[in-house]
């Protein structure tokens, strides 16, 4: 252990005073500085938290008082109250170097309070939300988003020491105690450009053999899983600086979102690159198909189409020329607005691993249709090259390199700022 760290305990109070207390005294006895922020919204708690639910409400800009009003008639504007008066406190913590990790612990209110104060951590901060809604899936989405908090599922309400729930408790403090001591912390370092590489299973072979091609040519690569989530995330680092340019063979979200699939990074995909001019290359891995495991409803309206079930959770669907079209269009409006230098591969023998001759998937008509749309409706068409190869080789990942550090050298990108 290296020395005492400051970690924060969001809670309120005054319906879980007992656990919380029992979670300070763990952490207290690790050798650790617990700060106890209470956002209590309901009653006076039982006792009062380092940083007292007062402080909290006034930061936020109501008096305790007219938050517990608002709680009983207007909760969702006593719950912003708090969150905007917590999130603005342990800022002030976090730039007098007082914290060093978060844990959350609760049920859906302190659940949602919490993970808002998280999302506003810079990423290698520790974070741990312990609460029964954990794996609920109406609300992961917006507990987590596209940041780097970790969920503790304890499956049981935060309500009244029992042994089951001491289990879970004890889990979770060790979580976030292990977190702070080893943590190598939020200045995180690099001495090379950083590249995002969008990548996922269907188009991994050419992704690992970008990576190291581009450490080879002097990158750092970083790479995004072009789930959803990854991808979004993607776009909101290179937003925020962290990138130098973008590798993206694995665009397939754009197809996801507008068709509805599993793997739907919102409607901003490509965008980021495109504003904020970083050198990119492009390939059309992932726009062959569409993901809708799970979906009875999407599997019963596309069973005349080849399918190629993984699991009962992941069943990947042929995308139809209409559809490709329809994703050229966007592709093309939106690298038309790009203020920096890209190049789209187009790889004439297949997009992903399932996408070969002979297999169900393939379908070089429609593919051909997506490529003719898309030089069509591109003010640079010329910046489409096809490539005689498939998209899942080694070749083509050397291919993609290449062409990026062409890209990259060519616009004269500086080297990254040391965070």
């Amino acid at each position: 252990m290296s020395g005492k760290k400051g970690i924060v305990i969001v809670c309120n109070l005054d319906t879980r005073g007992e656990d919380i207390a029992f979670v300070r005294q763990l952490i207290a006895d690790r050798g650790h500085q617990p700060i106890l922020l209470d956002f209590s919204m309901e009653e006076p708690p039982p006792f009062p938290g380092d940083i007292r639910t007062e402080e909290v409400a006034a930061r936020g800009g109501l008096p305790i008082e007219v938050v517990r009003e608002k709680y009983r008639s207007d909760r969702d504007t006593a719950t912003d109250n708090q969150i905007r008066g917590a999130a603005a406190i342990v800022d002030d913590l976090l730039r007098e170097g007082r914290v060093h990790g978060i844990i959350g612990i609760g049920g859906g209110t302190a659940t949602l309070v919490s993970t808002s104060i998280m999302k506003r951590l810079p990423f290698g901060m520790p974070k741990v939300m312990a609460s029964p809604m954990a794996a609920h899936p109406a609300y992961i989405e917006q507990y987590v988003g596209t940041r780097d908090i970790t969920m503790h599922h304890t499956v049981l309400d935060i309500v009244k020491m029992n042994p089951l729930l001491r289990a879970q408790i004890v889990n979770a403090v060790g979580a976030i105690c292990g977190m702070v001591e080893m943590t190598q912390g939020t200045d995180i370092r690099f001495d090379k450009p950083c590249v995002a590489v969008s990548s996922f299973g269907f188009g991994e072979m050419a992704v690992q053999a970008a990576l190291g091609m581009l450490e080879e040519a002097g990158f750092t690569p970083i790479v995004c899983h072009a789930q959803g989530k990854g991808d979004r995330a993607m776009e909101e680092m290179i937003r925020d600086g962290a990138f130098h340019g973008v590798l993206d063979l694995c665009i397939g979200g754009i197809m996801e979102h507008l068709f509805k699939g599993n793997r739907d990074p919102g409607p901003d995909r490509l965008m980021a690159a495109v504003e904020t001019g970083i050198p990119m290359v492009l390939a059309p891995c992932g726009l062959d198909i569409l993901s809708y495991g799970g979906r009875a409803d999407m599997l019963e309206k596309t069973k005349d189409r080849p399918q190629y079930v993984q699991d009962r959770l992941r069943v990947q669907v042929r995308t139809t020329a209409e559809e490709l079209l329809q994703a050229a269009d966007v592709i093309a409006e939106r690298l038309n607005r790009a203020s920096g230098p890209w190049t789209f591969l187009v790889p004439l023998k297949g997009w992903s691993s399932l996408d070969r001759e002979g297999r169900p998937i393939y379908d070089p008509v429609a593919d051909a249709a997506f490529v003719a749309r898309l030089k069509e409706r591109l003010n640079e068409p010329g910046r489409v090259r096809s490539v005689d190869l498939h998209l899942y080789t080694p070749e083509f990942a050397r291919v993609a390199v290449d062409a990026f550090v062409q890209l990259y050298r060519r616009a004269g990108t500086p080297a990254p700022a040391l965070a």
